[in-house]
Order: C-alpha cells, then sequence, then structure tokens
C-alpha cells in the first residue's frame, strides 16, 4: 500500500509539471505547433529550388550546408530517418546540394558520400522524384522520366485514372509537374557543378529504361509497357489537346494558389507550383509566386550556424491532441487555456468546398485542415480529433460550437468509403492497382482507408454519443476486423505504426461501445503486452513498414509508451504489472521541464519512403496516458 500511495503522488507531481510545460508553450492565440521534422530531402530540394529559381542566398545555404553536413553518417550517406540506413536518393540530392553550395567533390565528406552513390547504382537506381531534380539541372535524361503527359488533366471522371483518383498530395504534387514535364526546362550547370562524378558508367552508356518485375505478367510490367507507348505518342503525336490540357493545369493552379496557406499547404506542391508558373511566364514579382515564396520560407527551422526546413505545418494537428491531453489529464473543461485554444479551433474550420467534393458531391463543408490554412484540403484525422477537443471543452461560446460540431460530424460521417473505413482527405481513393504506374515508386500514390483513420472516427462517433448498432459505425467495425492482422495488432498508417494503429483501434472500440471481452480485442491487448520492453516502455522501429516482422519491436520513446498505454487502458486494463512498468518508465524519462523528448521518430508521411518525428507528440501524448491512469485510480 504503501508504494501505490507514492506512485500516485509520484503521477500526480508529473502530471502537474507536463501541464504547466505545455500550457506555457501555447501561444498567444490559444494554438500550439511545434517542430514536424523531416529527413534532409527537404532541407536538399530547398537548396536545389533556389538555385533553380535563381533565387541563391549565400548566407542561407551556408546554414543549411552545416545541417547537412551535420546529418551525415558515418558510411557517407543520409538517411530517411534517426537510427536508419543510408537512403541513396537523399544521399544524392544532399551531395548536389552540398556541391552547389560550394562543397568541394575532393572533400572527405564528398568522397565518402560518392563512393556509397556509386556503389549502390547511381542516379539511375534513384527514386523519380530525385530524377526529376536532376532533370531540371540537364544532369538526367528527360527520356529517362516516366511519362506524365499533360493531357491527364483533360481526363473524364469515369476513366479509371485521372487526377481525382489519387491523394490529394500526390495532386498538388503532380499537377504542377505536368507543365514541367510537359515543357522540360533545364538549368545547364557549369561541367565543374556537375554530377558525372555520380555515374558508376559514363552517363551516355547508362540505361535509362525502366526495370521490369522478374514476372512478365504483371501490374509493374503492365504499367512499363504503357509507358513506353505513351513515350512514342508524345514523341510522334500531334497531340492537338496539349495546349487545352496546359492551360486546365494553369487554371486548376490558380484556383488553389489563391487560397491562403500555400498549394495544399506542403512544401513540394509549392516548389513545383513556383516553377511550373515560371514555365508559363509569371513574373517573380506576381502575387501568386511572391505568395508561395513565403510560405515555403515559413517552414524554415534557423538557428544561429544551422537551418533546415519542414514539410508542412501541424498546427491544427496539435493543438488538438494537447487539448485532448489536457482535459483527459484532469485540466478543468474551463480553463482559460482550454477556452482559449477552442475559439481557436473554431476559427480554423473550414466552411468552402475543397477536393473532396468531386467524391462527395451533396456533402456540405466543415472539416479542419493540418496545417494554419489549407481550405481545399481538410482531413478526417484532424477534424475528428478537433470535434473530440472541443466535445470535452466548455466553451466560452457553446452555441457557436455545438453548430460547428454538428457541421463537423455530417462531414466526417459523409467521408466514409463504401469500403467501411475512413481515409484522410478524401473518399474512396483506394484504386490501389495504380500504385504501380512508373511514376508511383514511392507507393504512395493513394490515400484509402486505413486502420487508425477509422479507428479515430469511430472513437469520434462514440464520445458524441453514438454506439456500436449505428449503421456508420457498425461498417467501421466490420472494416477493422477484417483489416486486423493475425498477431492481433493494426497497421497505422500515419503514425510508427503497429503500436500507433492498434491504440487508435483500441480507443475506438473502447468509445463506440464494443464488446471488448470478444476474442479480437483480447489479442490486440496480449499483442500489446507482448511488445513491452525491459524497460517498462515500448517502441517501434520506423523498419516495420519495410517488414512486418518487426511489429512493436524497437528502442522505448515516450510517445509510443504512451500510445501503448492509452490502448491497454482502453481496453480496461488499468492495473498490472505492464501498466505498472509503462507508468514508472514515463516517469523515469520526464525532463525537469516537465516533458519528454522522443529520441527516435515517430510518424510517417509516406510509409518506407518519407518518415517525420513529431516533437510536441513527446509533450502531450505522455501526458495523456499518466492523466488517464490517475482518473483510473480514483
Amino acid at each position: 500500500m504503501p508504494k501505490a500511495i507514492a506512485n500516485v503522488s509520484a503521477v500526480d507531481r508529473a502530471i502537474d509539471k507536463a501541464r504547466d510545460f505545455l500550457l506555457g508553450a501555447q501561444a498567444p492565440e490559444g494554438y500550439w505547433v511545434g517542430e514536424l521534422e523531416a529527413d534532409t530531402t527537404i532541407t536538399s530540394e530547398y537548396l536545389l529550388f533556389r538555385h533553380l529559381a535563381e533565387r541563391v542566398d549565400r548566407e542561407r545555404e551556408r546554414k543549411a550546408s552545416r545541417y547537412l553536413r551535420a546529418c551525415q553518417l558515418p558510411d557517407g550517406g543520409w538517411p530517411l530517418y534517426a537510427g536508419g540506413p543510408a537512403d541513396l536518393s537523399a544521399t544524392i540530392k544532399a551531395y548536389f546540394a552540398l556541391k552547389l553550395a560550394g562543397l568541394s567533390p575532393d572533400d572527405p565528406a564528398m568522397a565518402q558520400a560518392r563512393d556509397l552513390i556509386r556503389r549502390q547504382g547511381g542516379p539511375v537506381a534513384a527514386n523519380v522524384f530525385t530524377k526529376i531534380t536532376l532533370a531540371l539541372f540537364g544532369e538526367y535524361d528527360w527520356a529517362g522520366i516516366p511519362s506524365m503527359p499533360a493531357e491527364i488533366m483533360l481526363l473524364p471522371r469515369w476513366f479509371y485514372f485521372n487526377i481525382y483518383e489519387v491523394s490529394y498530395w500526390s495532386r498538388t504534387v503532380i499537377v504542377p509537374l505536368l507543365i514541367l514535364m510537359d515543357r522540360k526546362p533545364v538549368r545547364r550547370l557549369p561541367p565543374d557543378q556537375g554530377l558525372a562524378e555520380l555515374w558508376p558508367v559514363p552517363r551516355e552508356r547508362a540505361r535509362l529504361r525502366l526495370k521490369r518485375t522478374r514476372r512478365p505478367v504483371s501490374w509493374k510490367n503492365f504499367f512499363i509497357a504503357v509507358d513506353d507507348v505513351l513515350k512514342l505518342w508524345e514523341r510522334h503525336s500531334p497531340r492537338p489537346a496539349r495546349g487545352r490540357a496546359i492551360e486546365a493545369a494553369r487554371r486548376w493552379l490558380e484556383l488553389r494558389l489563391a487560397a491562403p496557406g500555400g498549394l495544399g499547404g506542403i512544401y513540394p506542391a509549392m516548389a513545383n507550383a513556383v516553377l511550373a508558373l515560371r514555365c508559363l511566364g509569371y513574373p517573380d514579382d506576381h502575387p501568386l509566386i511572391r505568395n508561395q515564396l513565403k510560405e515555403i520560407e515559413a517552414l524554415a527551422v534557423e538557428g544561429l550556424e544551422t537551418l533546415h526546413y519542414q514539410p508542412c505545418l501541424s498546427p491544427v494537428w496539435d493543438t488538438a491532441l494537447a487539448a485532448n491531453a489536457l482535459v483527459e489529464s484532469g485540466l478543468k473543461a474551463d480553463h482559460p487555456g482550454l477556452q482559449k485554444a477552442a475559439q481557436w479551433m473554431l476559427d480554423e474550420q473550414i466552411l468552402v468546398p475543397g477536393d473532396w467534393r468531386v467524391k462527395r458531391p451533396d456533402a456540405v463543408p466543415g472539416g479542419w485542415p493540418f496545417q494554419y490554412s489549407n481550405d481545399f484540403y481538410p482531413d478526417v484525422d484532424d477534424s475528428a480529433m478537433v470535434l473530440m477537443a472541443l466535445h470535452k471543452i466548455e466553451t466560452s461560446d457553446p452555441k457557436r460550437a455545438r453548430a460547428a460540431m454538428d457541421r463537423g460530424l455530417r462531414w466526417v460521417l459523409a467521408m466514409q468509403g463504401k469500403d467501411g473505413g475512413w481515409g484522410s482527405f478524401d473518399a474512396d481513393n483506394n484504386r490501389l492497382v495504380l500504385n504501380n504506374i512508373p511514376f508511383a515508386d514511392h507507393g504512395a500514390l493513394l490515400d484509402p482507408s486505413t486502420d487508425d483513420l477509422t479507428g479515430r472516427a469511430l472513437e469520434l462517433l462514440g464520445t458524441v454519443g453514438y454506439g456500436p448498432e449505428f449503421p456508420p459505425a457498425r461498417r467501421g467495425i466490420e472494416f477493422l476486423k477484417r483489416a486486423q492482422r493475425d498477431d492481433g495488432s493494426w497497421y497505422g498508417r500515419w503514425g510508427v505504426n503497429y503500436i500507433y494503429g492498434t491504440w487508435s483501434v483500441l480507443r475506438a472500440l473502447r468509445a463506440i461501445g464494443e464488446d471488448l471481452s470478444q476474442d479480437y480485442v483480447q489479442k490486440a491487448i496480449g499483442w500489446l503486452e507482448s511488445r513491452q520492453n525491459a524497460d517498462g516502455g515500448w517502441g517501434e522501429t520506423l523498419a516495420s513498414y519495410e517488414d512486418p516482422g518487426l511489429a512493436g519491436v524497437g528502442d522505448s520513446i515516450p510517445s509510443q509508451t504512451a500510445w501503448a498505454l492509452l490502448g491497454l487502458f482502453a481496453a480496461g486494463q488499468s492495473a498490472g504489472p505492464a501498466v505498472e512498468r509503462g507508468i514508472q518508465y514515463l516517469l523515469d524519462t520526464q525532463k525537469a521541464d516537465g516533458s519528454w523528448e522522443d529520441l527516435l521518430w515517430n510518424a510517417a508521411g509516406f510509409p518506407r519512403a518519407f518518415f517525420l518525428k513529431y516533437h510536441f507528440y513527446a509533450k502531450y501524448f505522455p501526458l495523456w496516458a499518466l492523466g488517464v491512469f490517475r482518473r483510473a485510480q480514483g
């Protein structure tokens, strides 16, 4: 008994410190936003973009180069995430950026990177987006790039492949690329700045044709054959619709560039848009170009000596999660900080239609975005988390909050897919065969229903009072039953990985009122408990996206430990050795200022290809877990 009292006292102190830290980090306007860290690719691309746009800033280049050099691995490469192996494409971009910034190829670090690039196959073995970047500098032949003719803009909705059958992030990146790949601009470099030294064989002798699979009959081989036909067509056809297609792309871009927040709110789309507009003759001082440049610079994380860039900003997501964590930790629902956060979130609701309207023409707008502004692309995850936070907070304007919540809930319900699940930004964006087209070598062209997003939507429905017999909820539960892995876990599309997915689903099943004694739920509980580390925490390597055998395996970090504990709590496991050891891990790893730190990365942008580290995940998820635990102790 004395030990239990001491533990409760320690938990109370930890909660108080964590709350104080989080409230102290709140912006005066009411939101929270932490750094969203990506690998060095974004910073490398930024430096290369500056050269393409003829906007080189040597001081920024110097600071970004210092950052790139600090991130290089001992083997000479650059990884996609902390603790990961060298990635060829990331290494090529970092090498190229450093070379254009003035670092000599004879520098030992550059020589080491060059050796690694050549050993791994050189530019021919890089991904498509790297090849496009090199082609823009004349360092790769445009003929070796998979075809994406501008006429794609004119394909009707009934055609199997059209721009609304790919994800929002693919769409916003592809449309400006259609213009660039049509015009094929090249900014020639002096010979001493080129990349001839990266080719294992002389460039003119390199085989640029796309590699087929060994199996003669496969979707990948089919689409490579289609690519061969398209290349012949582009070369020899008069293409009477080409001008109309470019004009359609231009109009599509102008409409979305006029909205605040930058194209799609993501770096690659904004940079591509600037280059595309310049190709079309827009002057550099045009408001659309100036605005994209301003939004790009808003992504900078600048210190005294270093500079790097985020892929986008996450204020709505961070604010909704922080608010939920604070309420769940026992902070009064009418606390001024929570009321201010609620007011800010209400102001961010999107009340105009976006691209999602193509699939859901009758739905009324009412979702929330991820970024400060992203009117065309609200998403289910942010919307559900905001709505749950608003439901728990006593707002200063309850009438307005009720109306916003009703509208937001109807939008989330409308975004349910025909399979019973939910995706992020679009409904029924699930023609998975399209991931085999050569242009989609990152394997993330689409936005299908996923376990974690379906869990989030169901948790929302349960939070606002619906039960398991509500038809959308029943369809969502059936989706999750089909999606569960044999070991009992669920996949995490947006957080790493099976720990994240399993936490999301167990929270959903608890909230919606599903019978937690069922075998499939108990199997998930057993899986979570079996993945606890010797130090009491939980962790999962990002390599589990490549190798599912690594599900739930990795060094412990606070955010993943909190997810596992929240999953166990949701399933009714609020006591016992696993819980006690997990809580003790959080107590032991809390910093003096009340926060925690994830030393490893915790999220996925594109599984297997692009990863993220939310710096605030370790600030609010442990608080959330401690709060739920403390409440369970009475």
